[in-house]
């Protein structure tokens, strides 16, 4: 399969991609490049359940977050192997067979033509999630409407300054709101079966940056005004730096237990529906080995 003029996510940079190379923004061909499938016990308590998400990690990233935890996979297109749609699907089943509670799609934005084909090949009984850093092209999501049951995307700023500074996306705030609305649209308000896991809904994730409280407030309070009943929010305090974290001296650094504790009234305040996560979580030791553990049988 060739994209001859890519414009799936909003950097719209038309880019001719064949199977296996690219020359757009993400560098990657149109075949799936995935660095890891396998069991993951570490997103929200209704995504991971006991028995984990059977969660695929795919290479490049439409974004440049120079604090990215898998900065080793967004950003280097070496680490990886290029599949086939069959093989792809191929991983769905396994996943599936080991028990997984839903088939995880990280980081999926720029393999939506090879993750449809995938499904269609043999679409899963297990909730689908889509799993992305909130950046999205509503053309694409309205093309992935009626295959996705669960969106978890994150919702990083709400200033296009910070956005441009360290994802290297001045759009992105005007993109993660119309995204965040239309997947809310797509799934409707949070569903859950017996045993509390999600089978459909949207949860906003919001990943709190060290001293940018200011943009957090106002991340949530959009939120808080805007979204539908029904849709969750996850404050998270995972931040580590990681990447390039290290050239930008301000976010070298874990967040304050006074900054989690300022974001944490705030969200209670705005009687936003969701989960907190620990400051504990702010560890290298939660980002799994990009070794290609379950890509190939």
């Amino acid at each position: 399969m060739t994209i001859q003029h890519c414009t799936l996510c909003p950097r719209n940079c038309g880019a001719l991609r064949t199977e296996n190379e690219g020359a757009g923004f993400c560098g990657m061909g149109s075949n799936p490049v995935v660095a890891r499938a396998a069991l993951h016990f570490w997103e929200e308590p209704c995504i991971s359940g006991k028995r984990g998400s059977g969660t695929v990690f795919f290479t490049g990233c439409c974004l440049k977050c120079v604090f990215c935890q898998n900065y080793q996979i967004s950003t280097k297109k070496e680490v990886g192997k290029i599949i086939s749609v069959q093989e792809l699907a191929d991983i769905f089943d396994r996943l599936a067979e080991q028990g997984a509670h839903n088939i995880n799609l990280v980081n999926p934005t720029h393999f939506v033509p090879a993750i449809l084909q995938a499904l269609a090949l043999r679409k899963t009984k297990l909730p689908v999630v889509y799993n992305s850093g909130g950046y999205e092209s509503l053309e694409t999501l309205k093309v992935l409407d009626g295959w996705i049951d669960i969106y978890l995307p994150d919702f990083k700023y709400a200033d296009n300054a910070l956005a441009q500074k360290y994802s290297g996306a001045s759009n992105y705030v005007e993109s993660a709101k119309a995204c965040v609305l239309e997947m809310a649209r797509q799934t409707g308000p949070a569903v859950f079966d017996r045993e509390g896991m999600m089978t459909r809904g949207t949860i906003v994730r919001h990943l709190i940056l060290p001293g940018n409280t200011r943009n957090s407030i106002a991340v949530l309070d959009w939120l808080g005004e805007n979204l539908p009943d029904g849709v969750l929010v996850s404050l998270m305090a995972q931040y580590t730096p990681c990447g390039k974290a290290e050239n930008f001296p301000e976010i070298n650094r874990r967040i304050t237990a006074r900054e989690y504790q300022k974001m944490q009234e705030h969200l209670f305040r705005l009687n936003l529906d969701g989960f907190v996560q620990e400051r504990k979580s702010a560890s290298r030791d939660f980002i799994p080995p990009f070794n290609l553990e379950g890509v190939s049988r």
